[in-house]
């Protein structure tokens, strides 16, 4: 609400299923009034999606994968429940931060000498 200035839309795609629909939609006005929003459940975070919803998005971001590469790297993670796709999530940063320390680490073992701007100081 503070990064819109208070002017957010909320706009309501479905209602294929109206119980999911009224919480949610309860969930969100409570939310942007502030208001402390109850937790989701173990069950909930660990339920994975419907077969036929992760063929859909795993479509679409085949698709659109084409033109915006950003999305290419969710095509596999639409299967895995909340918690699912969190862990991966941070299994990935890990082995990122793995790597960039290791690769910090060769650079900072290099000598001056190895530095090709040192040796153009020396010839001017």
């Amino acid at each position: 609400m503070l990064l819109a200035g208070g002017r957010v839309v909320l706009a309501l795609e479905g209602g294929h299923d109206l119980t999911s629909i009224c919480d949610a939609s309860e969930a969100c006005v409570n939310a942007l009034l502030g208001n402390e929003v109850e937790p989701l459940s173990q069950d909930v975070l660990q339920q994975k999606p419907c077969a036929n919803a992760v063929r859909s998005l795993q479509r679409v971001l085949q698709i659109h994968g084409q033109y915006w590469q950003s999305v290419k790297c969710f095509v596999h993670t639409v299967e895995l429940s909340y918690l699912g796709a969190q862990k991966r999530d941070c299994e990935e940063t890990d082995t990122v931060n793995a790597l960039a320390s290791l690769s910090v680490g060769v650079l900072a073992s290099k000598s001056l000498s190895d530095e090709p701007m040192e040796d153009q100081d020396d010839s001017m």
